[in-house]
């Protein structure tokens, strides 16, 4: 048989082995701790959440604790000065985010008005921004709250992911020095939520960099 003319296969060149990805800078986290109530069980549950963060190298976190801001519910677009010095306190950190995580109570089926006032006035600072909730509460474990809250923050133009934390009958979780009694479960919700909010908090920000957001 005459094979002169035959085809001959293609080898196709060596492929070149890619050199590793840089790592990506970690993301800037704020913490909104949303419940200002007079003997809450919020500190507990932020302590747990932040021994969580402490142990990724994808975040870096500022507390952003609606207990220690005093600030009116009356809205102006003129604040007074006292008004601007409250708002100092948690601006800087909302803007310098790139993701956030609000750990929520439920109160009569919604969330706190402290933290309505802040997301109220506040704007840019939420836009193309992931958020994630944690939140407690009686037998809903604070998830009617986070119902209510994806909508307001749909409105803001931030994206919330879908996991959650939540804790039904928080106070009998934690023992006297502010451990979990059966973490598994949690430390596995969290995980989700965080590796989520990771992969948002990337997407978003690289896309920001090539794209400003228009809102």
């Amino acid at each position: 048989m005459d094979l002169t003319n035959s085809t001959q296969p293609t080898v196709p060149p060596t492929a070149s082995v890619p050199s590793a990805l840089p790592v990506p800078l970690p993301l800037s986290l704020a913490l909104v701790v949303a419940s200002d109530r007079e003997g809450r069980f919020a500190p507990v549950l932020a302590d747990w959440l932040l021994s969580r963060l402490a142990e990724r190298e994808d975040f870096t976190t500022t507390v952003v604790d609606l207990a220690g801001v005093d600030l009116p519910t009356s809205l102006s677009y003129a604040p007074s000065p006292a008004v601007r010095a409250e708002l100092a306190k948690v601006t800087p950190a909302l803007e310098a985010a790139d993701a956030f995580v609000v750990l929520t109570p439920e109160y009569n089926h919604s969330f706190p008005a402290a933290l309505k006032n802040l997301i109220d006035r506040h704007s840019t600072e939420w836009q193309a921004k992931p958020v994630g909730f944690v939140s407690y509460g009686g037998i809903s474990g604070g998830l009617r709250a986070v119902e209510q809250l994806r909508q307001v923050f749909a409105e803001m133009h931030a994206v919330t992911v879908r996991d959650t934390v939540s804790f039904q009958h928080a106070h009998e979780q934690f023992d006297e020095d502010g451990r979990h009694k059966d973490p598994a479960g949690a430390e596995g919700a969290a995980k989700a939520l965080l590796d989520q909010l990771a992969w948002w908090g990337h997407a978003l920000r690289d896309a920001k960099s090539v794209r400003p957001y228009g809102a």
